[in-house]
């Protein structure tokens, strides 16, 4: 499998933009997602005067940000699209105390609309991510939301960790979206644990973010599906896994040693399917 580079979500980090960028070329990677957030490198309040310097240290380091993490903002969008960054990714979460699943969809919807002047003026597009949780986590969901909208506009960012626990599977998954999915797909990986006995009156479960080899869906398979569809582009490998400590992921340097391991692996991964 030819033409394939690796990035990294940089979320479990927020010190130095060139802390971030020396992790992640000792990592072997040729690019990273980046959160623009408060509290990290870049945020929505300062990105038209931080993000060209975030490219920069990173090219220094033989480094690109593949796409960003990021609200929907016209002024990230513009920073994007003077940095050359093809895609804000978001996710579309549900609060069923605010408004109906469909009335989520299209208001979500009217706001793409809303963008799309901005899109065509910057070249960038709006890549919406399947997530667990109180969001749309499926294919057939993110199908159905961005079904209106040209993919230059508003494309699909599979993750099939969320099509694994959803019941999807991985061909499935990739045919019903190849159309809208741009060069770009996540690998990260979990599986539903049982977290109480079989005494209880009822089971309870949650999800355990692990790594590539032991999660709900096969990385080996998404990459032959890829490799036979003729994909080229990045796999960002978003680090994301499950602290033992109980908070919502691990967080900074702790995550190494998993990430190296899941890099190696989907390394060979591509390798073996050259």
């Amino acid at each position: 499998m030819s033409n394939i580079d690796l990035a990294v979500f940089t979320k479990p980090w927020l010190d130095s933009i060139e802390s971030v960028a020396d992790r992640m070329a000792a990592l072997g990677v040729q690019g990273i997602e980046l959160p623009i957030r408060p509290g990290y490198q870049v945020t929505p309040a300062d990105a038209g005067s931080t993000l060209a310097r975030a490219c920069k240290v990173l090219a220094s380091r033989g480094l690109r940000i593949v796409s960003v993490a990021a609200p929907l903002e016209e002024a990230v969008i513009e920073a994007c699209g003077d940095n050359g960054i093809p895609i804000v990714r978001t996710m579309l979460g549900i609060d069923l105390s605010k408004a109906r699943y469909a009335e989520t969809i299209a208001s979500h919807q009217a706001r793409y609309r809303d963008l799309l002047p901005l899109l065509d003026r910057t070249g960038v597009r709006i890549g919406v991510q399947n997530h667990s949780g109180n969001n749309i986590g499926s294919a057939i969901g993110l199908y159905h939301l961005i079904e209106p909208f040209d993919p230059k506009h508003v494309c699909a960012i599979l993750d099939m960790a969320h099509c694994g626990i959803a019941g999807e599977p991985t061909e499935l998954s990739v045919d019903l979206l190849w159309e809208r999915m741009p060069n770009l797909v996540n690998f990260k990986n979990a599986y539903r644990e049982r977290v109480n006995g079989p005494e209880e009156n009822e089971a309870v479960w949650r999800t355990h973010w692990t790594t590539g080899r032991h999660g709900g869906f096969s990385w080996s398979g998404l990459v032959a599906e890829l490799k036979r569809r003729k994909f080229t582009g990045t796999f960002v490998l978003p680090a994301e896994y499950t602290d033992p400590k109980g908070q919502p992921q691990r967080m900074g340097d702790d995550v190494l040693p998993f990430l190296t391991s899941d890099v190696a692996y989907l390394k060979s991964l591509v390798a073996a399917s050259a």
